[in-house]
């Protein structure tokens, strides 16, 4: 997607006023308003000036934007945001909803929450929505954290500043990677007699040294011995629920897939373990082994590259 540089499109600085803001959107939108100014190119521009006002008037998407830097960061000559980018950040749902009226941009940034709701309605506080790394483990066992997150609220002077504050978080067992906590009345407050809105967090995994998550289901390399691949053989191999016995089968093969039925997150139905095989080799540093390495090279028939042909 094509990076949007917002304060660009309306024509102030990044650390420019609220009024300031307010007053570039009010000169460009009359310039380019499609009933003043006709033409496809007009049309566009205008849409990009609403876009652009639409987050940076607002102080929790401006604050959440400024969180990106200034620098764009791309990959293969098109623009991601990084995947931590609003780490440990608040801001209010949802955002306005549209007919294409804003860029893919705008999709990929504001429209968070899995469906979370977002908005005022009926005088009740918008939902929130931010971001909880948790360990793999404590998918397991479920587990109390403590959070901090960054509100942004604005200043006597009209500009934007982050507020911490604390939010205690109960993780559920089984909860999956992109699934969402909801945290009651913990949203922004309500207008007049309204109810607070609730706060999402959407869970994400540390990495680990170890494994890989997908949905329900983890994946980790195995390294095994040659003679545990070519004879078979039992090993014991940890878990983040505990220790288990895996068959490894005569003439294992690097690449090999075992699966661990039930081993993966709890929950309904359990996820699995896949764990690859990989042959590690014993390194051949003392004349003893090198003298072992030499007697199979000798006496065992074997070509790893027949299947090649020639």
């Amino acid at each position: 997607m094509e990076f949007k540089d917002y304060y660009k499109v309306l024509g102030v600085q990044r650390e420019a006023s609220a009024s300031e803001i307010k007053k570039a959107f009010r000169k460009l939108a009359r310039k380019y308003h499609p009933d003043i100014k006709a033409g496809a190119d007009s049309e566009a521009k205008f849409k990009d000036v609403n876009e652009a006002y639409e987050v940076l008037k607002d102080p929790e998407r401006r604050a959440a934007y400024d969180q990106l830097g200034q620098e764009p960061q791309r990959r293969g000559g098109r623009y991601q945001p990084p995947p931590d980018w609003d780490s440990g950040f608040e801001f209010s749902g949802g955002g306005p909803q549209g007919d294409g009226a804003f860029s893919d941009f705008f999709e990929t940034l504001f429209r968070r929450g899995g469906g979370a709701p977002g908005g005022m309605r009926s005088g009740r506080g918008a939902d929130s929505h931010g971001r909880i790394e948790i360990a793999i483990e404590d998918a397991y066992r479920g587990a109390d954290r403590t959070i901090s997150l960054r509100t942004p609220v604005v200043g006597p002077d009209g500009n934007v500043r982050l507020q911490d504050h604390k939010v205690s978080v109960h993780v559920p067992m089984g909860i999956a990677q992109g699934q969402h906590i909801r945290l009651a009345g913990q949203g922004a407050p309500g207008a007049g007699p309204g109810t607070e809105g609730d706060l999402f967090l959407e869970v994400t995994f540390a990495p680990h040294p170890v494994y890989r998550p997908e949905g329900k289901d983890l994946y980790l390399d195995l390294p095994i011995a040659p003679w545990e691949a070519a004879l078979g053989s039992h090993v014991v191999m940890p878990t983040p629920g505990g220790k288990v016995d895996l068959r490894i089968p005569k003439n294992a093969r690097t690449g090999q897939k075992m699966r661990l039925k039930g081993k993966g997150l709890p929950g309904t139905p359990k996820g699995d373990i896949y764990a690859t095989l990989k042959i590690v080799n014993p390194k051949a540093d003392t004349a003893e082994a090198r003298a072992f390495f030499e007697k199979m090279a000798k006496e065992m028939p074997f070509d790893p590259r027949a299947h090649l042909g020639g």
